[in-house]
């Protein structure tokens, strides 16, 4: 794809276990951390070969089974819908011992016919227990206290434009990545497919970034005009906060990047994409004018100071209104519960 939008901001020179991660995520804003991974063993052995980065990850491997993705050479590495309807996806997924399908991965690597395969989120911990503590950026920060660390490996594959609901730190290992990314607010002039099925469990862009169609998809020149661009070498990282929309595409013949999706609330906060399902269920169909007066409520009861429905209230009479704790959660829950099933 051509690259547009202008680069993102670099840093360079910081030590992994040093980085002000709540900072550069407070900033609003992705940042390239230039070499953080540098050191990394698993990039010394990715500058190798594919072989000498697979042999060195397959030491860790615990041989749980996991998920693999193949598809076929037609589509580019652009893992997709196939069919108009965006019913049908346009690759396999099937269950594998990940070293056996990495077999099959490099004894394809050289071959132009190769379909594409690909390895998407798979948590560190659960199959490649011992690795996250000889390859870290993150040093004993408690910000991550519940940080999940995923690897990512596969040919030259394309990730469509996508969001996560948590913050990111994407740490190329071996090969190299682009990241094209648009702020939330871009969500309508990228044009989001269906909520599901989806490719990796996250709505996606239905615009074909090689070759944007203006004619069906014009708002997304105003996209394009909000873009930036990081161009990524192994050892490099790249921060950026959650529901920043990102189109990856890993650029070399072999590709591995290790991130980390974490989230600055504690533990009992729900998911907000749970709050959006329950507004298609209790809101959409309302007339405009009470979606309207629905808005305002949520302003001052959501998305104003978070102290303003309660500055006025005596203590006692605050009920969920008042800060959450482990115990609060709990109830409002409960109480959201009975109310679901009714």
């Amino acid at each position: 794809m051509p690259a547009f939008g202008r680069p993102v901001r670099e840093l360079t020179g910081l030590a992994p276990g040093a980085v002000p991660w709540r900072m550069l995520i407070d900033a609003g804003e992705p940042v390239i951390l230039r070499g953080l991974a540098r050191d990394w063993p698993l990039v010394a052995a990715g500058h190798q070969s594919p072989r000498a980065a697979v042999d060195y990850l397959m030491g860790f491997y615990n041989g749980r089974p996991g998920a693999g993705y193949t598809a076929p050479a037609e589509v580019g590495g652009r893992y997709f819908y196939a069919d108009a309807d965006l019913t049908r996806l346009n690759f396999d997924r099937e269950s594998v011992r990940l070293d056996d399908y990495l077999e099959r991965l490099l004894a394809r690597l050289d071959d132009p016919q190769s379909p594409s395969f690909y390895i998407g989120s798979t948590d560190l911990e659960g199959y490649f227990p011992g690795f996250a503590a000889r390859n870290d950026v993150l040093g004993d920060d408690p910000l991550f206290a519940h940080a999940l660390r995923s690897i990512w490996i596969g040919t030259r594959t394309i990730a469509t434009a996508h969001h996560d609901v948590s913050n990111n730190i994407a740490c190329v290992a071996v090969g190299r990545r682009r990241f094209t990314l648009f702020p939330p607010d871009q969500v309508a002039n990228l044009y989001p497919g269906p909520l599901e099925p989806t490719p990796g469990g996250q709505v996606i862009s239905l615009v074909d970034f090689d070759a944007p169609d203006l004619a069906r998809f014009p708002d997304f020149a105003q996209a394009m005009a909000a873009a930036q661009v990081a161009e990524l070498e192994a050892g490099d990282a790249l921060v950026y906060p959650a529901l920043w929309w990102h189109h990856v595409e890993a650029l070399a013949p072999f590709n591995m990047m290790v991130n980390v999706w974490w989230n600055d609330v504690p533990a009992f906060v729900d998911q907000p994409m749970n709050t959006l399902l329950h507004g298609l269920l209790s809101l959409r169909g309302r007339p405009a004018h009470e979606r309207e007066a629905w808005r305002a409520l949520f302003d001052y009861y959501l998305f104003g100071p978070t102290d303003r429905a309660i500055a006025h209230l005596p203590e006692a009479a605050r009920g969920p209104l008042a800060p959450l704790d482990a115990m609060s959660a709990r109830r409002l829950r409960a109480l959201l519960l009975n109310k679901l099933n009714r």
